[in-house]
């Protein structure tokens, strides 16, 4: 039908031309006549009589021009239906293309005969052509075929797939030859349905103008910074969790404290002073999703969850993640992070043994503890650390509960040895005790072996433990993954990507958090593992990637709790190796964890301080007691590491919300001749 609607748009401009030179003759030669001609019937259609000659022609012209009309309807008729069988033909040898939902198969529709065709441009010409709207055209070779709306929906946002060089593809003719050529076949989408009824993962967009790989505290802290400097930002988090950006501190303190027996799906817990929060920095209504961030009007971050990205291309600004999908970027943030290390011990003893060993990182380890705490009978922490000492008392505290028994070893004499002063650690380690923790000193594991459905440690001095469950808390490895792909370097003393004071590694890369190895204008090249450091350095990171070129001078603090009752802050390098020197007093009711949650509203201490706050305080004119003479005593006080004489690290020993002062001494960098009157600056003298 549209074949021969065309053919009659083609011929009807000459049958109007003839009609009107007939009107024309006629009306000649009644003005050359003087007076109207009666026309025979036989000659109405071609022109006054006598006019033989004329006549002749005309007739000659007009079937002429009806002979070629129908030659040439006859030929493109037959050339189209040749060419639609050979393209259907084509389709349907072809394996049906499984991995897209919307397939465009041509609809077979009757094939109308040439009679039929000539037929119908017969009565074309007997009425009035009817305008029609024109066809849409199809998409060139060159651009992408439009998806039907439940197929974009499950498309990239920002890039379509070209068509593929073996698909049927129908070219649009331009405007002006459109009236001339022959209609194309009419081409309908089918859906075809899927195969696979697992869900589809978030769709990845293929440009990011700011990417953050990882999804910890550092790259949260660098989203909010971004966006704080710049309203618009549109920013991708990439993580290997499937969980949104989250705190760690409450995995290993508050949550173990809970009364709610839901808090492993809950995830809220109540810090010591009573009030309630949640792990999760924002809820799930502060993200866009990953498909929607490139058709943000106004920016927004987006959380690309259970994705790993495997390889860097620094100098084409992109990335390469785990299922071969590619993001390019303009700024990106490195904070991987680190992955817990195990004991070689364990690794060597084989699969039953590690099923029975949790290494304490993610809140899927918090929740799988918390099972194993409600059915094991016992359960050892090996290593005596801030993580250790904390799961060690917050099992321990809830061993009184049920027969769990809970106990810790290390091969320090006391807990945290690595980092208290001997005396300090040893009475720590009594109160941990006093939690209810069977403590093992001086304890090197030589191996481990499951027997008799118990796993055995043989330490290397020869005693044995017998155990239910194994948890490693052994330190942390940074996560340097990408640093062979991405050509950054990695620093052979403290491990972590090196950069510079602006934690540049290169040219539109960053890094923070664990994974970093910064130079710290104050105190050199260093590490740190710590939350607030998290926090600080990523929102550096994120104010430098907006153009800020600040250099990291702020000294991250660190602080650890033994339950509600003893805690410490601590900034600066803190070594027991160092020469210390401690002032200490007696506490009151206020000089606990609990006490200094109460006053700053927050579990999470560093939330509570403010740089501006670092300014040089009144120091206390209550007299203070000699350095250390309260002996077994200690109650609070402050411990000063040295090194060639000069103040590098501070810990706050149940004296809390006085960092600011603890960040100006070391900021300084002067020697103190006496450091007892450094510590009336604390005030720790004040009842």
């Amino acid at each position: 039908m549209l074949t021969c609607r065309s053919v009659w748009k083609k011929l009807t401009p000459l049958a109007r031309a003839s009609s009107t030179l007939c009107r024309l003759n006629v009306r000649r030669a009644v003005l050359n006549n003087g007076g109207p001609v009666r026309v025979p019937a036989a000659n109405m259609s071609i022109g006054p009589s006598g006019g033989g000659r004329e006549k002749q022609v005309y007739v000659a012209l007009v079937g002429a021009a009806t002979l070629v009309g129908g030659v040439y309807t006859y030929r493109t008729v037959t050339s189209d239906q040749r060419r639609y069988k050979e393209r259907l033909d084509d389709i349907s040898s072809r394996p049906l293309n499984l991995s897209t939902q919307q397939t465009a198969v041509p609809l077979k529709e009757s094939e109308p005969s040439a009679s039929e065709a000539t037929e119908t441009a017969v009565e074309a010409t007997e009425t009035e052509p009817v305008a029609e709207p024109e066809p849409e055209a199809a998409p060139s070779p060159e651009e992408p075929i439009p998806l039907a709306p439940e197929a974009e929906a499950a498309a990239p946002t920002e890039t379509t797939e070209p068509v593929p060089a073996d698909e049927p593809v129908v070219e649009a003719a331009p405007p002006e030859e459109a009236a001339e050529s022959p209609a194309a076949p009419v081409v309908e989408e089918v859906q075809t349905p899927a195969v696979d009824a697992t869900p589809a993962l978030p769709q990845v967009p293929s440009h990011a103008p700011y990417l953050l790989i990882g999804g910890g505290t550092a790259s949260f802290a660098a989203a909010r910074s971004i966006r704080a400097r710049d309203p618009g930002a549109k920013v991708l988090i990439v993580t290997e969790e499937s969980e949104l950006p989250y705190m760690r501190p409450p995995l290993s303190k508050e949550l173990w404290f809970s009364d709610d027996s839901s808090v492993t799906e809950t995830l809220r817990f109540k810090q010591w002073n009573g009030k309630e929060r949640s792990i999760y920095f924002q809820p799930p209504s502060f993200y866009i999703q990953a498909e929607e961030l490139a058709s943000a009007e106004n920016g927004g971050v987006a959380v690309l969850s259970g994705r790993k990205v495997v390889h860097m291309d620094v100098r084409g600004n992109k990335v390469k993640l785990d299922d071969d999908t590619e993001i390019s970027y303009d700024k990106c943030l490195i904070a991987t992070g680190g992955v817990p290390r195990n004991l070689q011990a364990i690794e060597r003893a084989g699969e039953e043994v590690m099923k029975r060993t949790t290494l304490f990182r993610k809140i899927d380890d918090f929740k799988s503890l918390d099972k194993v705490s409600r059915e094991a009978k016992s359960i050892t922490i090996i290593g005596g650390g801030f993580l250790g000492s904390e799961l060690a008392c917050a099992l321990g505290r809830k061993s009184s509960e049920s027969d769990l028994e809970v106990m810790q070893m290390f091969p320090e004499k006391g807990n945290m040895g690595k980092v208290l002063p001997e005396y300090l650690s040893n009475w720590t380690t009594e109160k941990v005790k006093k939690e209810g923790v069977q403590v093992i000193a001086e304890a090197l594991v030589k191996s481990v072996t499951l027997k008799d459905d118990k796993l055995e440690i043989k330490l290397r001095d020869g005693r044995l433990v017998k155990t239910d469950h194994i948890v490693a808390a052994v330190g942390l490895e940074p996560n340097v993954d990408l640093a062979k792909s991405a050509g950054l370097e990695v620093d052979s003393d403290f491990g972590g990507f090196r950069v510079n004071a602006e934690l540049q590694a290169r040219s539109n890369i960053w890094v923070a958090g664990d994974a970093a190895c910064f130079y710290d204008i104050r105190l050199g090249r260093r590490r740190v593992e710590h939350h607030d450091h998290a926090v600080v350095s990523g929102r550096l990171a994120g104010e430098n990637m907006t153009g800020a070129n600040k250099p990291y001078w702020h000294q991250s603090m660190f602080w650890s709790d033994l339950g509600p009752d003893v805690g410490y802050e601590a900034i600066g390098i803190v070594d027991s190796s160092l020469p210390t020197v401690g002032v200490f007093a007696k506490a009151t009711a206020k000089d606990t964890p609990r006490a200094a949650t109460e006053e700053s509203g927050t579990g999470i201490r560093s939330e509570s301080e403010t740089e501006e706050t670092a300014v040089s305080p009144v120091a206390s004119s209550t007299p203070a007691p000699a350095l250390e003479q309260q002996k077994d005593n200690y109650g609070k006080g402050v411990i000063f590491y040295l090194r060639d004489k000069v103040v590098v690290g501070i810990i706050l020993w149940n004296v809390f919300n006085r960092m600011p002062v603890a960040r100006k001494i070391i900021k300084d960098g002067e020697e103190h001749a006496d450091l007892n009157e450094v510590a009336k600056l604390f005030n720790i003298h004040e009842d």
